[in-house]
Formats: C-alpha cells, structure tokens, sequence
C-alpha cells in the first residue's frame, strides 16, 4: 500500500473520485437538512424524526435484494442507475410540502444510498484484487471525510445566509453531485455479473448464521457513530464544565485524523487473522476512550477540555481499527458470487446503528453518566472479542450449506480468506486467530482474478 492518501491511477482513483463527488453534497445535505424540512418546508420535528427513521429502516430492508441485484445484472450499470436514483430523491425533497411525501422521498433516499452503497462494494471487489480492497477502503473513507468536510463548508454558507433559495442550492448541490458520481463511475469497465447461485446451494445472505453473528457483533462495534454527533455534544452540555464549542473542535480533529491517518491504520490488515487482531485491539482503545470521557464529569473547565481530547484522540483511534478489520471481514466471509447482497446485508448495520445508538447513547451517558460510558467500553470490548471465534466459524462454512463446518471451498469464502483449518491450527486460546491463520500476501490471494467485460 502506498503511503500516498491519493489511491493509485486507475479504477482505485476513479472510485475514489466518484466518493468525493457524492460526498461533498453529503456533507451539505446533513447539516442543513433538518432546519430546511422544519424552518423551510414546516414539517414538525418529530414527524421530521420519525420520517427519516422510516426511510432508513426501509432502505436497510432493500439493500440486500439491490445487492443481489448488482450480482446477477452487473454491479456497475446498478451502481449507475442507483446513483442517479438518488440524485432524483434529493431533487424530490425540493418540492416536498407534507409530511407522506416527505416519507416516500425519504424511503426512495435511504432505498438508493443502500442500494447504491452494496452497489458500489460489489463493483469494488471485482475491479480490485482482494489484497487492495481493504487498502482501498481506507482510501475511500479517508476521501469521504475530506468530501463531507467541504460540502458541511457549503451547508455552513447556506446556513449564515438562512434563505430558502440558499437551502435548496444546497440540496441541488446534492441532487448534482450523484448524477456526477454515477458518470464517473460510467468511466469504470464493467464486471461481469455473477453466476447466479443456484438455490439447493443455499438460500442467501438471510440463512446464513455465520455472517449473520458477524454484522450483528459489528453493529454493537458501531454505536460508536452518533457518539461525535450527539452523544459528547450532549455529554459536555449536561455533565462537563467545557465550553460548548468544543464540540466542534473534537468533530474537526475526528475528520482530519481520519483523513490523515485512516491509509495507514489500515496497512496491516491483510487477511482475517490480522483483522481480527485489529478489531480486538480497538476495543481496548475504545474502553480506554470511554474511561477518559467519563473522567471529564465534575472536573474544571480546562481539565474535562484536556479528558474529552485525550478521550477523542483515543476514541479515533478504535474507529479507524474497527473499521479496517470489519472491512476486511465483510469481503473476506462473503461468497465470491455473493458479494453485493452480503455488502447489503452487513451494511444494515450503519442503519440500525443510527437508528438505535441515540437511543442507546442518550440513555448510557446523559441518565447514567459514569457506568453508562464503563458500559458501552465494556460491551464494545466484548464484541471486539467475540468477533474472533465468529469469525472462525464463519472462515470454515460454506453459505447456505447444512452448517456442518465443511471447509471453504471456491466461492465459499471470499478471495484471500485463510481455510477453516488455519484458524484451528491455533496454539494459545486467546490468541488463536494470530496463532491459527498467517496472513497471505497478495498474489496468493488472487489466484482467480475476476473477469472483467470491456
């Protein structure tokens, strides 16, 4: 992997490109999006709430069957379609005035992005061999962060001016910005589709219990999100004598470390092994993380600044870990002709993290304090471990069959992914998935290149 934040010329860049397009007019639709549907359009704020929350749940429901559909017709030419399917949402959103068209342009929202999302997962692992994806990744949510900053910039400007027609510049800034990811991702070659999976193989991602406990231990790793967006602010409010202002400061340091440091965080992780590795590691940083937060309650003003920093830095660091090795997982446990329904799949997590995570955060740290923060390091650390023997029987079934723990066979487990029998030639018990499975390098693990249709 390069040291570059820029990926290398070719498929990586343009992927790269087509993130930063639709990114920057992310970054502008989510921080006006919520004063222009109560200030602007005069829906009321709970109805704005729960319409969002109705899309989102629709939206991780239809992902896996746009996954699926990016397998058997062709990732890019749906990756396409669902790219400007989303630019029409948001250009629906500028003519909503009720609240029911309002949750059908959001459903058609939320519907798109996941799509669009499992689309784009299932185009990146045909276009890049298995030892760049994770490297690529990383590239990608670095140029994320660097494309929401901008575009939260433009959401800024159209804030101060506080005029309708500046609210919906930004939402056609938006709309724009998906019609140019979905030419730039035109520029890519096509993949061929998968060979559709025959059904006395297994019946999908739904059956599979494997994966399954996989998404489902890495959407506890995820509650993490809305912690920078709403569970600090809401800390250093109500429990700490810091100034309100540094809640940016901490989102500003979170995105730039992120930018900054995401490549090179996600240099070592190669293979499960080393993933898993990763994922336990950061569930210690992040239970160090949730302790020095907890530390700021009840302390001065400059003492809970220095305690939420410190808490910060240490809280970025467990996010760009998590992030690598679940990457990693997600490819790597996923059937080679699968790979857009099961991206679909593990990425209802991101939607059920959101969804449930204000909940779960308010509840932890603004009502309990102290032992809500010890709680959440705590089941965040547990996860991280069992993430470990998950991944273990996972790496040693094939999807959908009687669950017998045959060993991965082709298409079984994707490509660079050690054999069940790696992982149990493991000499320590905690350490097994170091000990059990080395990582490969990367033309070990790309004996079979995926075919690619000009």
């Amino acid at each position: 992997m390069t040291n570059s934040l820029v990926p290398p010329a070719g498929p990586q860049r343009v992927l790269a490109l087509a993130q930063l397009s639709n990114s920057v007019g992310d970054g502008a639709y989510y921080v006006t999006s919520a004063l222009y549907f109560t200030h602007v359009v005069g829906l009321d704020p709970a109805r704005v709430g729960l319409g969002l929350t109705v899309g989102w749940a629709v939206g991780s429901v239809v992902g896996v069957p746009l996954g699926r559909l990016a397998d058997r017709r062709g990732a890019r030419g749906t990756a396409v379609l669902l790219a400007l399917a989303t630019g029409l949402a948001v250009a629906y959103f500028l003519v909503v005035r009720d609240f029911v068209p309002f949750v059908l342009a959001a459903c058609a929202y939320a519907s798109a992005q996941s799509g669009l999302a499992a689309a784009r997962q299932a185009l990146l692992a045909g276009l890049v061999s298995a030892g760049e994806r994770t490297g690529l990744l990383a590239h990608l949510q670095a140029t994320l962060n660097a494309g929401l900053a901008v575009g939260a910039g433009l959401g800024g400007l159209a804030l101060h001016a506080g005029t309708r027609a500046a609210y919906l510049g930004v939402f056609a800034v938006d709309a724009v910005s998906f019609v140019m990811c979905a030419g730039l991702l035109l520029r890519l070659p096509s993949v061929a589709p998968r060979v559709p999976v025959d059904r006395r193989h297994g019946p999908g991602v739904l059956r599979d219990r494997p994966y399954a406990v996989i998404t489902l231990l890495n959407t506890v790793l995820l509650l993490r999100m809305p912690l920078l967006s709403l569970g600090i602010p809401l800390w250093i409010a109500e429990r700490t004598a810091a100034p309100t202002w540094l809640v940016s400061a901490l989102f500003v340091l979170n995105t730039g470390a992120v930018m900054v440091f995401q490549v090179r965080m996600a240099r070592g992780v190669t293979g499960l092994a080393s993933a898993t590795r990763a994922v336990r590691r950061s569930g210690w940083v992040m239970l160090a993380a949730c302790g020095v937060f907890a530390l700021s309650a009840g302390a001065s003003p400059w003492v809970a600044v220095g305690a939420l920093v410190v808490g910060a830095v240490l809280q970025v660091v467990a996010e760009m870990g998590q992030s690598a090795g679940s990457w990693q997982l997600s490819f790597d446990l996923a059937p080679a002709e699968r790979v857009g329904e099961y991206q679909g799949f593990f990425g209802t997590g991101v939607t059920v993290a959101r969804t449930l995570g204000p909940l779960v955060l308010t509840t932890l740290l603004v009502e309990w304090g102290t032992p809500g923060w010890l709680l959440l390091g705590g089941a965040t650390l547990l996860a991280s471990y069992a993430m470990g023997p998950a991944t273990r029987r996972a790496a040693g079934r094939v999807p959908g069959s009687t669950g017998k723990g045959s060993k991965s066979s082709k298409g079984s487990v994707g490509k660079g992914s050690p054999d069940k029998g790696s992982w149990e030639r493991g000499t320590s018990e905690g350490d097994a998935s170091e000990a059990g499975a080395s990582d490969r390098d990367a033309s070990d693990r790309d004996a079979e290149a995926p075919v690619l249709v000009n």
